[in-house]
């Protein structure tokens, strides 16, 4: 891990006093190098597509005044010219550099730190050089596309046009890590940690002080997200754009239990433990009982999410020793926007029972490094009611203990005792085999059982190599160099990265504890709809990503202690902290879809804020809709209204999809009495009565309400058998 403005071949450490113009020699450099990647990337539409809309790329090529060219094939281009780029990113970089060094001179007189500079002329010089340096990266981005296109690599240059978010957070980062560092930011003193004893006494008085334990600032994180994520998500409800499947269907499993019907939704074969073993939803009962909605496990999620900072906290503090490192890599959890997907994913599926157990399992991380071997297993019994897909990250971590059991808690000491490290032995041993076990006995046994011995669904998503279970398992073992040229590829090296830019790469530093997570990794690269960030599969995976980011941290940390004097070493802890937080900040500016992220004030994008948190028309005239459909009535309606009427007497999935309930035939089940048609939802194919097949094979079996919603609703009413006679 780089530290810019402490290296030893950096002309700051040799010269205090560096001239001025060598630093305004390195601000010109680093703009025209980002200067020549914008100008790449805003010169074809579909490769600035990666972090801005086509509208709004229309609209700076404008205000570039570029002209724009269709090309026949291929999509639109534009020929931008260097000047106005670089005009515009030189006047930023002056800007910023001449503000920063003012901070620095501000903050140095509060003397809160060791001074970064001695004055204004060194604040500027130290400033432009460690600061403007990371924008090389961009330029070397423009280097390697040039370079790959001339000698025709294909594979590089489709790596590269889809990596640009990477190269411009990454310099983003250590950009802001420089202007950070020399600020004093963040502010926390670094604090030892004792050694924590494990007697139940001191375990009840630490559960009591619990709250008190962690920084006011990582408290206040934790708020921002629970309100930002929350609101979110309930406007997202309010606006009827959730869908009910694997998303509105968990909260009518805990309906229908409660009344009698089972645990299921409408949408499946039969009882859920059909589709995954995935009860611990059930465990917001308590609440649900008074407060039956979905707003509430909106927002039961939210906070189970948020509250994942907290074992972060602790078990990067018990590796650094440092309150400030700990708080950092606690807010870049929050910032990390693989984790932001889990509580609202790319497709606005936004309720997961699966993201519940990631605090779950952080916290389990944190009681088996405290061994706490009971509470640990009482976290992994947990874990395991969130999915079954958790066993093969468990199975993992229990052969990782085994393989390392004097790697408990920190990498660079030979660990425990002996008869301590056969006790991590032995539990390693104990979770890899009742792991295998569960696994086999779920997916080959126990998920067939509730589906009539059919296959288990997401066989289908590894579908080049088999479709079942023991045939894709053999496959994928027996022909290694099929399996290989399915998982190595540019998308392989994307999905590495976003999972670990946002991280700063330190779980690179321990590897021994990262090997837990590579097998899960390899099968989700396997999965054909799994390998994105975007969706919700990576849930295992982030909190043993943590888990490996916090020991790679104290690595560093305590590599620092032995190799530098106090002064120096707390310029680079400090540097190191302010690496961690902003490097899950610059990312989550292009890939987030919350206030952080480009896309939420993206006029022209689809997650812009204004077309997905603020209900418009459709969502008020539905109150009409909903008025008319009696609370006991068995009603049958399109996606995103489906949610508001799964309190009613019965609620079917009106689509393409043959159920269960329909006898697998295309039509509703014969008790239905109401179906509603949302002609406006993002999916909608039905926009008139005449498009509803059985409006249109059995009209007299259906009368067609009045329509009070300006064409937005279709409302269809089963005539009484009596009423079809006559």
């Amino acid at each position: 891990m780089p530290f810019p403005s402490e290296t030893e071949s950096s002309p700051v450490r040799f010269a205090p006093a560096l001239k001025l113009r060598s630093a305004f020699a390195c601000v010109v450099t680093g703009s025209m190098a980002l200067s020549l990647m914008l100008q790449s990337l805003l010169s074809v539409r579909d490769w600035s597509a990666t972090f801005i809309s086509p509208s709004s790329w229309q609209s700076v090529v404008q205000a570039l005044g570029a002209k724009t060219i269709v090309l026949p094939e291929g999509g639109p281009t534009a020929e931008i010219g260097f000047v106005p780029i670089f005009g515009l990113v030189f006047g930023m970089s002056c800007a910023a550099w001449l503000w920063g060094a003012f901070v620095w001179q501000w903050n140095n007189k509060r003397g809160e730190l060791p001074s970064i500079s001695a004055g204004w002329s060194d604040s500027l010089s130290r400033l432009g050089w460690n600061g403007w340096r990371w924008l090389w990266l961009a330029g070397s981005w423009e280097i390697l596309r040039i370079t790959a296109f001339l000698f025709q690599g294909e594979a590089a240059t489709d790596f590269l046009i889809a990596t640009p978010q990477f190269w411009l957070a990454i310099s983003l980062a250590g950009w802001l890590t420089e202007l950070f560092t020399g600020i004093g930011i963040p502010r926390e003193e670094d604090v030892s940690v004792s050694s924590e004893s494990s007697t139940p006494a001191l375990r009840i008085r630490r559960l009591g002080i619990a709250l008190g334990c962690f920084p006011r600032s990582l408290w206040i994180a934790v708020s921002l997200y629970v309100v930002i994520f929350t609101v979110m998500n309930w406007q997202l409800y309010r606006g009827l754009l959730i869908p009910h499947g694997d998303s509105a269907m968990y909260e009518e499993h805990l309906w229908n239990l409660l009344h009698g019907k089972g645990f299921r939704s409408y949408l499946d074969q039969g009882l859920f433990l059909g589709e995954h073993i995935q009860v611990i939803h059930l465990l917001l009962i308590p609440f649900y009982i008074f407060w039956p909605s979905h707003l509430l496990l909106e927002l039961c999620q939210s906070v189970i999410l948020a509250l994942g900072a907290l074992p972060v906290y602790t078990i990067a503090r018990r590796q650094t020793g440092s309150s400030r490192a700990a708080t950092c890599l606690a807010c870049t959890y929050l910032l990390y926007f693989p984790m932001h997907y889990l509580d609202i994913a790319i497709d606005l599926k936004t309720f997961r029972p699966t993201a519940l157990a990631v605090p779950i399992l952080l916290a389990t991380i944190d009681q088996f490094e405290r061994r706490h071997f009971r509470l640990m297993w009482i976290g992994v019994l947990l874990t395991l009611s969130a999915q079954e897909d958790f066993s093969i990250i468990l199975a993992c971590w229990g052969l990782w203990m085994l393989i390392f059991p004097g790697a408990c808690v920190s990498e660079d000491k030979a660990g425990a005792s002996t008869t301590a490290s056969k006790h991590v032995r032995r539990h390693g041993i104990a979770l890899l085999l009742f792991n295998v076990a569960y696994l086999i006995v779920v997916l080959r046994y126990v998920i067939p059982w509730f589906r009539d011995g059919a296959e288990i669904h997401y066989s289908s998503y590894f579908s080049k190599f088999g479709k079942t279970i023991p045939e894709i398992v053999s496959n994928v073992t027996l022909h290694p160099m099929q399996t290989l040229s399915v998982v190595v590829n540019a998308n392989f090296f994307v999905y590495a990265l976003a999972l670990l830019v946002p991280l700063g790469f330190l779980p690179l530093k321990s590897w021994r504890r990262l090997l837990v997570s590579f097998p899960l990794f390899v099968t989700l690269c396997l999965n054909e709809i799994a390998a994105n960030p975007r969706h919700h599969f990576h849930a295992p995976i982030i909190p043993f990503l943590f888990w490996t980011a916090a020991a790679g941290l104290g690595l560093i940390y305590r590599g620092i202690e032995q190799s530098h004097d106090s002064v120096s070493a707390t310029r680079r802890r400090l540097w190191l902290a302010n690496w961690t937080w902003t490097s899950g900040l610059a990312t989550a500016l292009f890939f987030s879809l919350s206030p952080l992220g480009i896309a939420f004030w993206d006029a022209g994008s689809m997650w812009n804020w204004r077309n997905l948190y603020i209900p418009g028309t459709r969502a008020a005239q539905f109150s009409k809709v909903f008025e008319k459909i009696p609370r006991g009535s068995r009603v049958a309606s399109t996606d995103f209204i489906h949610p508001r009427f799964t309190h009613h007497e019965r609620s079917y999935d009106y689509s393409h999809y043959k159920r269960k309930v329909s006898d697998f035939e295309l039509t509703v089940p014969d008790d239905t009495e109401y179906i509603v048609i949302d002609t406006q939802h993002p999916y909608s194919e039905i926009k008139t009565p005449a498009q509803i097949r059985e409006y249109r094979e059995h009209p007299d079996r259906w009368e067609l309400l009045s329509d009070d919603t300006d064409g937005y609703y279709i409302v269809l009413k089963r005539q009484d058998d009596a009423d079809s006679e006559l």
